[in-house]
């Protein structure tokens, strides 16, 4: 009979085990019945904007280790080409001797001078009083001396302004030869100069559209011929001061009376509007080439520009008393032997 449960072999002991376990604990419960942890249910569903920052920090993080191994790798210097325009501002193959070869002009200056110089043509031709043309046309023949003496007394005033406007275009020729020629453009400035001698600014005002500086430079020679010689000359410059000084001195030795009578004119008669229009241009424009004459050369007796705003008599009195022009140096011809 085998009393108890345990098979005795080979002194060891096994226990048996029956075949079916009536214990529940290996059996999971429900998924239903199950709570979920408190940690799940508060905690916050990641956002879009979470999302992308955490992307955009990995992206960060990549950049900045590639950014670490390219400083501990050494790499060759980057190969810049030098194009023409870096050329010419480092001033690499300049082939232009001149100052500001490669500079473009500003032709807004010129644009509004074109524009006041149109505007006051139009004005000349069409609406300048014109209520008296007989009286113009005998104004005219009297101050050319086409006329004999008949009895009547010309303006003193406008007699005194007709002989400073025939000074003008002989001053702003000392002024603008040859210190105020262009050098990066081939209009000369003579025929404009010969032109004022009857339109006066009306015809000098459409090379100061067109001036294009710096001047040439001017050699001795030129100095020696003509029209050079006779415009340097302290001689013309001494007759031209004196003789504007005698005209306007002349001007204002009239009385109150011939200065309303002087000033109606200008009011009805077109010819003494236009000749009046043409001393102020004149005037105006003056202390300007002036300037520019006093630059070129060398900027000395600058106490003589504020004196140049005074019609005619400030700058005859800067074209007596400038400094002379500085000649170009020369370069001597090469001889048969150096050839």
């Amino acid at each position: 009979m085998i009393t108890s449960s345990n098979i005795i072999s080979c002194n060891f002991s096994l226990p048996l085990k029956p075949r079916f376990s009536l214990s529940t604990s290996s059996i999971p419960p429900p998924k239903s019945l199950i709570p979920p942890p408190l940690n799940s249910i508060f905690r916050p569903k990641p956002s879009k904007t979470s999302s992308f920052l955490i992307k955009q920090n990995k992206v960060h993080l990549q950049l900045r280790r590639s950014s670490l191994n390219t400083e501990k790798t050494p790499q060759n210097p980057p190969v810049i080409s030098s194009t023409s325009e870096e050329k010419e501002l480092l001033g690499d193959g300049g082939g232009s001797g001149g100052g500001g070869g490669g500079e473009e002009r500003d032709w807004t200056t010129s644009f509004l001078l074109f524009a006041f110089w149109a505007g006051l043509m139009y004005y000349v031709f069409f609406l300048a009083p014109n209520q008296t043309p007989t009286t113009d046309m005998y104004f005219l023949k009297k101050l050319l001396n086409l006329k004999g003496d008949d009895g009547f007394v010309m303006n003193q005033v406008l007699v005194s302004e007709w002989y400073i406007m025939g000074l003008w275009p002989l001053v702003y020729s000392m002024l603008l030869i040859p210190t105020a020629r262009s050098s990066k453009s081939k209009i000369p400035v003579w025929p404009f100069v010969v032109l004022s001698c009857f339109g006066g600014a009306y015809a000098l005002i459409p090379y100061f559209i067109l001036w294009n500086p710096p001047a040439p430079p001017v050699e001795e020679s030129e100095l020696r011929k003509w029209p050079l010689n006779f415009l340097e000359s302290k001689l013309t410059a001494g007759v031209t001061m004196a003789v504007g000084l005698a005209i306007v001195v002349y001007a204002f030795s009239s009385g109150g009376d011939v200065w309303k009578e002087f000033y109606q004119y200008f009011q009805g008669s077109k010819f003494i509007h236009v000749m009046s229009i043409d001393f102020s241009l004149l005037s105006t424009f003056a202390p300007f080439w002036v300037y520019n004459d006093m630059t070129a050369r060398g900027g000395k007796s600058s106490w003589l520009l504020p004196l140049s705003v005074i019609p005619l008599v400030g700058p005859a009195l800067y074209l007596l008393l400038r400094p002379s022009l500085s000649v170009a140096p020369t370069t001597p011809k090469p001889t048969s032997d150096e050839k």
